[in-house]
Order: structure tokens, then C-alpha cells, then sequence
């Protein structure tokens, strides 16, 4: 089964707590603190590869979540790392914020890899929180909550020159003739029901890989006939082969063919609109042809696009074009068209910045390497000082904090040496 789009969660790992612990050994009469840090949560990455050619697997699978570091233990023992989550998705797969729609990353090469979601880092355990006037820390931190997106996966296919044309007009033919590909063929509409590629060798050493894209009607632009989400996989090639019924069968005006498929194209998007495109009037071995392949010439040479007659089923014609084929390709950039990364996934903020415990019915204690830092360079003596002191504890979240453990009017706040009563 072809899949070209599907919508999945990642969640990463979430980072292991620290470990409380004290040495008990029978010879150490006041052990220190000895509690092991938390391991970090596994990581969430994508993989490009080439054995896979759909996102089938993600139809009914989609949920992925990496795994959760350890917990930290006693005896300065670390919590085990948790395992990242590789998932493996095919060349072409762009990854796209599924909420805005903004580009995560665009997987382009095969076993290229990206990280999609960071795991919460481990708490420290409490022997990193021992200091001179806390002997023995009653608490370590937490570990960090895990990250989760959900993302919209897009499979483009990769491809240097793509068909286009209306149902019928032989792309799947043309495609079979020049290339290993085997389309299905058949004298209805809608023949090609998913993008097909073949790749073509050349005599002189040169290779094509060309797209056949389902058959194009009007209002496929808006998605009439599932147009829109065929035509995205035009969107990183880099020349059109333009194929139109010469013979004009079932009554088709050709030249009105070709006028409106690039106006679909156009309306899709400009980019593809303005592609090196050329011109493959088919069938021109059935006699009706010599009707309408003065017109589709004299269009072609009004609109400077480069016009080849063919018969893929007769074989005609066929070298000349795919030499055109190649020299507009060679014109074009060699790197693969990537589109840009439009989205960050945003920073965990790490919460080592202080801690606060509940040490009394009516104390709270606050530490940290900041709360040490600020003490440092801060003269509460003075309006200014104690002013700023003030500020630093509502710009860190501190008194919030505080507010979430329930501290009430006249409670005491012990930070390093200094205490202070809680007025709101």
C-alpha cells in the first residue's frame, strides 16, 4: 500500500529523579549524603532510508515514545540512560509541525538523521546539594519531563524530471518504454493511481530518474480528483515532460490540454509552474495526429517551449527528447531540493536554578547555585539591595513556587543565611 502522509506523536524519554541517600556504613558515624543522579530520557530521532518507499507503517501505528531514564540510587549509583527512538522513514519524508504546518526537517539523503525531541535530563541526587549550613539534604531534584509533538509526515518522491499530462495521454506507457519501471497500463482514465519512478540509462553514461504522476484534470490545483496530493510530488523535480495526445483522442483539444494543465500547475504553486518543461506531443503514429500537430508546434514556438513529436508505443522520436531532457537537467542545481527548516522545538528549561523544601509546619528552605550567586554580589542592608532581592525572587519563580507548596502570611524563608517572614 502507497502512503504518502500520516500524522504521528513523538514523546520523548523523561529524565530520571535524583536519588536521596545517606551513607549507613558500620563504621562511619555521620555518612554524607550519597544520593545518584537520574539518567537522561532517550531522545526521539528520524532516519532517511532507501528500502522503504511509503509511510504505510504509520497508518495505524502512530505513537512512538522514546524510554524513560532510571532513577538515580543510593551509594552514589547513576540511573541507567534511557534508550533513544530511531524511526526509520523513507527518502523524501519532509516533517512538518503538525499544528502550523511549519518544516521540522526535510529528509533528503539516505542515512541522514535528526534529532527530533531532546530527553529530560537526570535530577542530581542529593549528595550534589551538601554545603557548609545543609549537611544533610533532605531532597534532590527532579528529573525533566519528557517532550512531545505531534508532527505531519510528507512523503515527496525524489525525482529528476517528472510527467505530467491528462489521463490517457501515455505517460505510463512513455515511462515503461524509456525506463526499468513497469506501471500498470490500461485505456481508462486514472491508470496511475500513485506516484510511479523508473530510472533511465542513457548510452552515454548519464541517468534519469523520472516520475509518473497520476493524471491531472481540471481543479486539481484545489484537489479535485486528489490533484493537490499528487501534485506535491512534482515539487522536487527539476525539469517537465509535458506529455499531450497529439492524436486528440475522445475528442481532446490538445493545445487546450497543454494551456490547461500549467494553469493547474500554476495555481499549485509558482515554483513548479516555472520549471524547464518540454513540450512531448505522443501518438503522432495515429493518422489523426497530422491534424493538431501543426497547432501544438506553433504553440510551442509562441511560448518558447521546447516541443519533441514522439510515439511511445512505436518507439519514436524518443532519443532527441530525453537528450533535451538531460542538458535542461544538467542546467539545474545538482543538490536535491530541500525545504528549509521553519520550526524549533522549544528548550526544556533546566530547573537546577534553585529548590525549595518544606523543612517546618511553617519553614521553607530555598537553595541552589543561583540563590548562592546572587547572595554573593547582594547587600540586603540596602533599600536597593533588598529591592533587588525581591525582584530576583518573582523573576525566577521562587515566590510562585513558594505559592504552589501552600507557604501562608508569616511563614519563615530560609535562603542560605539569610531568613526572612513571608508577607504577600
Amino acid at each position: 500500500m502507497f502512503v504518502d502522509e500520516a500524522v504521528i506523536t513523538l514523546r520523548s524519554g523523561k529524565g530520571g529523579d535524583g536519588c536521596v541517600s545517606f551513607r549507613r556504613e558500620k563504621f562511619v558515624a555521620a555518612g554524607g549524603p550519597d544520593g545518584g543522579d537520574g539518567g537522561k530520557g532517550g531522545d526521539v530521532i528520524l532516519e532517511a532510508v532507501e528500502d522503504v518507499n511509503t509511510l504505510a507503517d504509520f497508518k495505524y501505528h502512530r505513537k512512538f515514545t522514546a524510554q524513560n531514564g532510571q532513577n538515580g540510587g543510593p551509594t552514589n549509583c547513576f540511573g541507567k540512560k534511557g534508550d533513544d527512538l530511531i524511526i526509520r522513514v523513507p527518502v523524501g519524508t519532509t516533517v512538518r509541525e503538525a499544528a502550523t504546518g511549519l518544516v521540522i526537517v526535510d529528509m533528503v539523503r539516505a542515512g541522514q538523521r535528526e534529532r527530533i525531541l531532546n530527553g529530560g535530563k537526570g535530577g542530581k541526587g542529593n549528595q550534589h546539594y551538601a554545603t557548609s549550613t545543609m549537611q544533610i539534604p533532605e531532597y534532590a531534584q527532579k528529573g525533566q519531563e519528557a517532550q512531545e509533538i505531534v508532527v505531519k509526515l510528507d512523503l515527496k518522491v525524489l525525482a529528476d524530471v517528472g510527467l505530467v499530462g491528462y489521463p490517457n495521454a501515455g505517460k505510463s506507457t512513455f515511462l515503461s518504454v524509456v525506463s526499468n519501471a513497469r506501471p500498470k497500463i490500461a485505456d481508462y482514465p486514472f491508470t496511475t493511481l500513485t506516484p510511479q519512478l523508473g530510472v533511465v540509462n542513457l548510452s552515454y553514461g548519464k541517468t534519469l530518474v523520472i516520475a509518473d504522476i497520476p493524471g491531472l484534470i481540471d481543479g486539481a490545483s484545489e484537489g479535485v480528483g486528489l490533484g493537490d496530493e499528487f501534485l506535491k510530488h512534482l515539487e522536487r523535480t527539476r525539469v517537465l515532460i509535458h506529455i499531450v495526445d497529439a492524436a486528440g483522442t475522445d475528442g481532446r483539444d490538445p493545445v487546450e490540454d497543454i494551456i490547461h494543465i500549467n494553469e493547474e500547475l500554476k495555481r499549485y504553486s509558482q515554483k513548479l509552474a516555472s520549471l524547464p518543461q518540454v513540450i512531448a506531443a505522443n501518438k503522432i503514429d495515429l493518422p489523426d495526429s497530422e491534424v493538431y500537430l501543426e497547432e501544438i508546434q506553433k504553440y510551442c514556438q509562441a511560448n518558447q517551449l521546447p516541443f519533441y513529436p514522439i510515439s511511445a508505443a512505436a518507439h519514436q522520436g524518443l532519443k532527441p527528447l530525453l537528450d533535451e531532457v538531460v542538458r535542461l537537467r544538467e542546467q539545474e542545481s545538482s543538490e536535491p531540493v530541500v525545504f528549509e527548516r521553519e520550526y524549533i522545538a522549544p528548550v526544556q528549561k533546566d530547573t537546577e536554578g534553585f529548590t525549595v523544601i518544606k523543612t517546618a509546619p511553617h519553614e521553607f528552605e530555598v537553595s541552589g547555585p543561583s540563590i548562592d550567586k546572587m547572595l554573593g554580589y547582594t547587600n540586603l542592608e540596602t533599600e536597593k539591595g533588598f529591592a533587588f532581592f525581591q525582584h530576583f525572587l518573582k523573576e525566577r519563580g521562587i515566590l510562585k513556587k513558594l505559592e504552589e507548596m501552600q507557604v501562608e502570611e508569616g511563614d519563615t524563608i530560609k535562603l542560605g543565611g539569610v531568613s526572612f517572614e513571608y508577607y504577600h
